[in-house]
């Protein structure tokens, strides 16, 4: 049975968007030689089997990373390759590239348990709304979460304000040279017993 990957990146106070919903705080990072985090990201996305996205970012992404050559960013190699999804009750077509993205329809629920099926390793960016519907149903096997140095102040947190209480274990911590850390923690312990 594969395993949901939950990848956020927040401020260093907790927030994965500003109070306006916006992410414009991602780019207030001085992100430096960014070789190192590259690489990093490299390996982390080679090792995943699907992507699964929310409407809003895959839009997002969809306007991005199609047009991206791997000289011009080593991920987008992966990044266009690997089988990706949308969870939307309103596409009717989903464009990436040459190709299409599969449209999942139904529940944040009925769609984990379809592509826990289906693949090994699931990961879902971003996607807020579709996020906090995994974790309200238990469907976060791993949470993963980019600590930026920066503060916002207020905005919206990573995980829904009603989330049950959930507990969780640490199994990685890294500190980028750009001051980004990674906090990688196993949720509920679901992982490691599957």
């Amino acid at each position: 049975m594969g395993v949901i990957i939950v990848e956020q990146n927040i401020s260093a106070d907790g927030f994965a968007a500003d109070s306006e919903g916006g992410i414009g705080f991602f780019w207030d990072v001085d992100f430096g030689d960014e070789s190192d985090a590259d690489t990093e990201q490299l390996r982390r996305i080679e090792a995943m089997d699907a992507i699964l996205f929310g409407r809003r970012t895959y839009e997002m992404f969809r306007d991005y990373w199609p047009s991206r050559t791997v000289d011009q960013e080593p991920v987008s190699g992966p990044m266009n390759r690997i089988p990706k999804h949308v969870l939307s009750s309103t596409l009717e077509h989903a464009p990436w590239g040459d190709g299409e993205v599969q449209i999942l329809r139904g529940s944040a629920e009925a769609a984990a348990a379809d592509l826990r099926e289906r693949y090994g390793s699931i990961i879902v960016w971003g996607s807020l709304d579709l996020t906090d519907a995994l974790f309200r149903v238990g469907q976060v096997d791993i949470l993963r979460l980019r600590v930026l140095p920066v503060v916002l102040g207020r905005g919206r947190s990573f995980a829904p304000d009603d989330i049950p209480h959930v507990p969780m274990q640490l199994v990685l911590t890294d500190i980028g040279s750009t001051g980004i850390v990674t906090l990688e923690y196993l949720v509920g312990g679901r992982a490691a017993r599957e």
